[in-house]
């Protein structure tokens, strides 16, 4: 090998070709950039929040009566019990509840047998409305039942809406798509690409020049890193300038979520390198990405917060990679968070990464 060989401008040449037949390739920036602005547009313009309203229940209410078993069997609406006062206001000042309701019984014996109070935020923003319509609903048919002769089971007060940043459901969702985008991206796209290389034997034209085999891998690594990056930034930018998507310190804001979205990536090209090594035809790639995509896609809170799937399987929901990648996103644009604030999710995502990459260094194969 000549001594005057660089190994750099190697890497460089290798990046640029990748990146540009990336470029170059519809379907790649369809997959990248349209397919998830498509969904972003579509909630955007859609607004609102979510399918189900979160209500907390005060820690000192009454749950011993009609209308708390009640309320818990609607289907529209997540009871949530807070043993920690100030992480129940903390969580209701962020808008990630509806309401928080108290249900007493009337100590006045001529009035309404219960007093219920619904403190609501304005950070909520629809989901207030929804948690007064769903107490209120609840309130007035179970009037109907008990009293016939028109008198209410519980008198409902509201004191003066606590201000607050609205939580759009925009600000749940886009975090959530924008991540598995790049679960996609670095799956499908890296598993594809390998196996394609290594059945055309153009990696092993490769070991004939004097190029590092580490540097094939970062070339590719790199390029889709850039690809994705870029892609990232204008999914981020058309929600914030568009659709109002929160970005709570702006352009720091911005810088983090695209630092949590390298960290991301790279854990799931290591995914991809797997899926290609393990293959043993192109057909079969769909199938083992799948079986790694969709699980996630459905549990990982993309569309609706973990909170919604029953007990049992809330902790296999919170395992994931992608809900730890989306979780740490969402606490970054909305809540305003630092990265080191989101050390546990960025934890747990590094111990998924060195799993994952010790797999791949084991079955990857050059042939």
């Amino acid at each position: 090998m000549s001594s005057s060989y660089s190994q750099f401008r190697a890497l460089k040449a290798l990046t640029k070709g990748s990146l540009l037949s990336m470029v170059k390739s519809p379907s790649a920036i369809f997959f990248s950039i349209a397919f998830p602005l498509i969904f972003i547009v579509a909630f955007g313009l859609m607004g609102g929040s979510g399918f189900r309203v979160d209500i907390a229940m005060e820690p000192n209410a009454d749950t011993n009566n009609l209308i708390y078993k009640t309320l818990a069997l609607a289907p529209v609406a997540n009871i949530n019990s807070y043993d920690d006062t100030t992480e129940l206001y903390t969580e209701f000042r962020k808008g990630k509840l509806g309401a928080i309701l108290d249900i007493q019984k009337n100590a006045d014996t001529t009035g309404s047998p219960y007093l219920v109070t619904l403190k609501t935020c304005e950070a909520a923003g629809n989901d207030k409305n929804i948690a007064l319509q769903v107490v209120g609903n609840v309130v007035d048919q179970l009037s109907k039942v008990q009293y016939p002769d028109n008198k209410t089971i519980a008198e409902i007060s509201m004191p003066k809406s606590i201000e607050g940043r609205e939580y759009k459901y925009l600000d749940f969702f886009l975090p959530g798509m924008l991540g598995f985008s790049l679960l996609s991206a670095g799956i499908f796209g890296t598993a594809f690409l390998f196996f394609n290389l290594r059945q055309t034997l153009v990696l092993k034209r490769f070991f004939a020049t004097p190029v590092r085999r580490s540097n094939i891998i970062f070339a590719e690594g790199f390029s889709r890193l850039i690809m994705q990056l870029i892609s990232a930034s204008v999914i981020i930018l058309v929600g914030h300038f568009v659709f109002g998507f929160t970005l709570v310190h702006g352009f720091l804001t911005y810088i983090q979520m695209i630092l949590l979205a390298a960290i991301g990536l790279i854990l799931f090209l290591g995914m991809g390198f797997i899926i290609s090594s393990v293959a043993k035809s192109e057909a079969s790639i769909p199938p083992l990405a799948n079986m790694i995509t969709m699980p996630q896609l459905l549990l990982s809170g993309v569309f609706l917060g973990v909170s919604n799937f029953p007990a049992w399987l809330q902790p296999i929901c919170k395992a994931l990679p992608l809900t730890q990648l989306n979780n740490a996103m969402r606490a970054v644009a909305f809540e305003g968070r630092s990265i080191i604030d989101c050390w546990k999710q960025i934890g747990i995502l590094g111990i998924w990464g060195l799993v994952v990459y010790i797999v791949a260094i084991k079955v990857f194969r050059w042939e």
